[in-house]
């Protein structure tokens, strides 16, 4: 991908919004009845040209919440045992403190005002977070609560493909289906995508304001 010609602080990119990669597995479809077993997010850096690419990822195992529904078939989707000792899970507001604290250190240290959630089909990872932090009371949410930036809709637009493994492979990605259905891996493979996508839009609206100028 070649490099941008000017280097756009994050701060200065989406509106002072810092876009947080996020992918979240859980136990079912239904926000407020399926638990958030796993949590992963991504957070951007740059390389010495400009290119956006992976900073930081973090992952949490999460415990159900008291109460959650555990449907099976989510369960085989995903490949999670949710009582597995090794898992080393913890509670839903501690996860989501952990989280938190994380993301805002990184909206504070970039300039930034608050996180943006981007994910693949990014309404489904936005509702069950709100759902947890209404659930667990947890305060200082960094994230917008309403608006997402979704990759399911942004890779449509720009490779024609709406399905991730479908979508990453036209960019020139691997996808491992072996590995799928982690939050650690599913995160990692969208971000690699909506970086691409970052780096391609802004590599394309160089070449544009250069031939206007030129």
């Amino acid at each position: 991908m070649p490099a941008p010609s000017e280097k756009i602080p994050f701060s200065q990119r989406f509106r002072r919004f810092l876009p947080i990669v996020v992918d979240i597995e859980t136990s079912g479809l239904q926000a407020h009845r399926h638990a958030i077993l796993e949590i992963a997010a991504v957070i951007p850096g740059t390389d010495e040209a400009g290119r956006w690419q992976i900073g930081e990822i973090h992952t949490l195992h999460v415990q159900p919440f008291v109460g959650a529904e555990l449907e099976p078939a989510a369960l085989a989707f995903n490949r999670i045992d949710p009582f597995h000792p090794f898992r080393l899970a913890v509670t839903e507001a501690e996860a989501l403190d952990t989280l938190f604290q994380t993301i805002r250190g990184a909206v504070l240290r970039f300039g930034c005002l608050k996180a943006v959630l981007v994910a693949h089909n990014a309404a489904f990872d936005l509702a069950f977070l709100n759902a947890a932090v209404s659930r667990t009371g947890v305060t200082r949410n960094p994230f917008h609560t309403f608006t997402s930036f979704d990759t399911a809709t942004l890779s449509g637009l720009m490779l024609g493909q709406t399905a991730l493994p479908k979508a990453l492979k036209a960019a020139g990605f691997e996808w491992d289906p072996a590995s799928a259905h982690s939050a650690a891996y599913d995160a990692e493979r969208t971000a690699e995508l909506f970086f691409w996508m970052v780096n391609r839009w802004s590599h394309l609206a160089a070449l544009e304001r250069a031939a206007a100028t030129g």
